[in-house]
């Protein structure tokens, strides 16, 4: 007959061995788990040592090439290289590219367009305002830090091109000019469709006296590429000229503006 105390030891025996498999068992899946991250983590370094490569390779190609050398996706990849520190920036550079056609159609594309891109946050679409900003401002050269505007006509038309006639919905800009013809203020007005916005004369001469203006070029967009006037541009132009005249503001002309074209009321005669 087996002893009484070795009868009571055989189930603890027990436990103590399904224990000890048990602890094994967690020990190895926790080595396993270890392990796995150590290849995810030297996976990423190998990765982002392969970016850093491709960055410096481009750089120096960049740096040992004559201008305008280099296709224009990798002019962008480098420029994303800093709000992107370490993924690979290409992908999103020919993204940018493939739906916005150009550099420049890139850098004036709207916010919300931006969006629409996978990959794009914030901080791209900061650093492409302050780009599009920087151009802005080298476009149209100054005279003693003023901009005038009739004596760089080709430069204030090729800057309203090149803000306005890459976005996908009509919009309206107002360049007031003070009795030099310098410019006072750029007013934006983006509340419109594909094909129509709305403005209003009145609006129009409201802003005139806040900022004190002698005179105004009125520029808008047409997303179609073609200039060409509609009826109701040429109807709310003579509007906005006859709501001018009783507070002795003249508009110098108004230009419609598409990605590659312009249309001058003033040098077709219509004002």
């Amino acid at each position: 007959m087996a002893d009484k105390k070795d009868y009571l030891k055989e189930p603890s025996l027990g436990r103590a061995a399904r224990e000890e498999k048990e602890s094994n068992e967690i020990e190895a899946l926790l080595e396993a788990i270890s392990n796995t991250n150590k290849k995810i983590h030297t996976r990423d370094i190998n990765i982002e040592n392969l970016n850093l490569g491709h960055r410096s390779r481009l750089k120096s190609r960049f740096l040992n090439s004559p201008r305008r050398t280099l296709q224009d996706y990798e002019i962008l990849e480098m420029i994303l290289f800093y709000v992107i520190p370490r993924r690979d920036t290409k992908p999103i550079a020919k993204l940018l590219l493939n739906k916005f056609g150009t550099l420049a159609g890139v850098v004036f594309a709207d916010d919300s367009a931006l969006k629409t891109i996978a990959g794009i946050g914030d901080s791209i679409v900061f650093l492409i305002k302050l780009l599009a900003d920087f151009f802005s401002r080298i476009c149209v050269p100054q005279q003693k830090g003023e901009v005038h505007i009739l004596s760089s006509w080709m430069a204030v038309v090729h800057y309203c091109q090149l803000t306005m006639g890459f976005k996908k919905s009509e919009a309206y800009r107002v360049l007031f000019l003070n009795k030099r013809n310098a410019l006072i203020a750029d007013e934006f007005i983006e509340a419109g469709t594909v094909d129509k916005i709305a403005i209003y004369p009145r609006e129009i001469s409201k802003m005139s006296l806040l900022h004190g203006a002698s005179a105004i070029v009125l520029v808008h967009n047409h997303p179609s590429g073609d200039p060409t006037p509609s009826k109701e541009d040429i109807d709310i132009t003579n509007r906005i000229i006859n709501a001018l005249v009783p507070i002795n503001v003249i508009m110098h002309d108004h230009l419609i503006v598409a990605e590659h074209k312009h249309f001058s009321f003033k040098a077709s005669g219509l004002i």
